[in-house]
């Protein structure tokens, strides 16, 4: 039996640290510690070295973007832990910063998607394997900005759907499931898309949507 993935949380608000805390632990996850600002999530994370890290963005000392310096410092020093960022409010702004030259391990979410606990846990499950996760509203955001430009706007709904549900670090099998398509009609799409766009179609899968995110805030 696969040992539990191993978490740190961190979030300034205690209601708000034991209700993802208590999510994380119903999903099967461990937590082993947690921090109420950043240089105790930084201080916990290099004592207890866990597979993940779930971390409010704004938390003392400024209350503005301790979570994406953190995820930044944690990701540079300990490669192997993944850091999903929570925030109160879809900011692209902090979203790009904090995905801006890797979206390896790396999640920007929702806080209400805390009370999705499917979403949720898949969210950090994904960033825990090396995998990036972005919010579906700050995706929205990011395609209603570019599509009346370029050539996002030559591409039909089912791909603009289907880069969407990438954008967000959804697998191929995890698109195909959700749309209700085989893999491999899903594979086609997904080639469609990176053609019209002009972007790699081969490599590793963050990458892949790395390249989708270097787009869409172009």
């Amino acid at each position: 039996m696969p040992e539990p993935l191993r978490a740190v949380v961190a979030d300034d608000s205690l209601l708000i640290r034991e209700g993802v805390v208590g999510v994380l632990r119903s999903g099967g996850i461990e937590v082993v510690a947690q921090a109420g600002d950043e240089e105790g999530l930084l201080r916990a994370v290099r004592a207890h070295r866990p597979d993940v890290a779930v971390t409010d963005i704004r938390m003392p000392p400024t209350h503005t973007d301790e979570g994406v310096r953190a995820a930044r410092a944690i990701r540079a020093e300990l490669p192997g832990t993944g850091v999903l960022v929570l925030s109160q409010h879809a900011e692209e702004r902090y979203a790009v910063a904090l995905l801006g030259d890797s979206a390896a391990g790396l999640g920007y979410l929702l806080k209400d998607r805390v009370v999705e606990p499917r979403v949720f846990i898949d969210a950090v499950r994904s960033v825990a394997a090396g995998g990036s996760v972005l919010d579906p509203e700050v995706v929205a955001q990011m395609l209603d900005r570019a599509r009346p430009q370029g050539l996002l706007a030559r591409l039909t709904g089912a791909e603009l759907d289907v880069l969407a549900r990438m954008a967000e670090g959804e697998s191929n099998r995890t698109i195909a499931a959700g749309l209700g398509a085989s893999e491999r009609a899903v594979d086609r799409i997904v080639l469609s898309v990176f053609s019209k766009l002009d972007l790699p179609a081969t490599g590793e899968r963050h990458r892949r949507v790395l390249a989708v995110l270097t787009y869409l805030r172009s």
